[in-house]
C-alpha cells in the first residue's frame, strides 16, 4: 500500500510526462510521444494495485487536484496537436485503400 506521499510522487511523474508529451506533440515526435505514453499508463497500473483509495484531506488533497488539472490540460493540448495529424493519417489510409481496390478491379497499368 502507497503512503499519500508516494501517491502525490507517482501524481506528480504522470504530471511532468503528460508535459512531455505535449512538447513532443508539437514537435511531431510521435515515437517519443508513445513512449511517454506507455511510462504514463505504468505509473497507473501502480497506482491501481498499490493506492489504498483513502480520501486525501488539505494539502494533500489540493495538490492532488492541482497535479489532476494539469494534466488534463495536457491532454486537452495533445488532442488539439493530434486531431489534425491523425485527421491526415486517416485520409492517407482511405486512398492507400481506395487505390489497393481499383487495381484489385482493373489491375495495374
Amino acid at each position: 500500500m502507497m503512503t499519500h506521499q508516494q501517491v502525490l510522487t507517482v501524481y506528480a511523474a504522470m504530471a511532468d510526462l503528460t508535459e512531455q508529451m505535449v512538447q513532443a506533440a508539437q514537435r511531431s515526435d510521435w515515437d517519443q510521444l508513445i513512449v511517454l505514453e506507455q511510462g504514463c499508463a505504468a505509473h497507473v497500473q501502480t497506482l491501481r494495485e498499490h493506492d489504498t483509495g483513502t480520501p486525501m484531506r488539505g494539502a494533500e488533497r489540493e495538490r492532488k487536484i492541482e497535479l489532476i488539472r494539469q494534466m488534463l490540460n495536457a491532454d486537452r493540448q495533445i488532442r488539439d496537436l493530434t486531431m489534425p495529424w491523425m485527421a491526415q493519417l486517416s485520409k492517407l489510409i482511405s486512398a492507400t485503400g481506395a487505390e489497393r481496390r481499383v487495381v484489385n478491379a482493373y489491375g495495374s497499368v
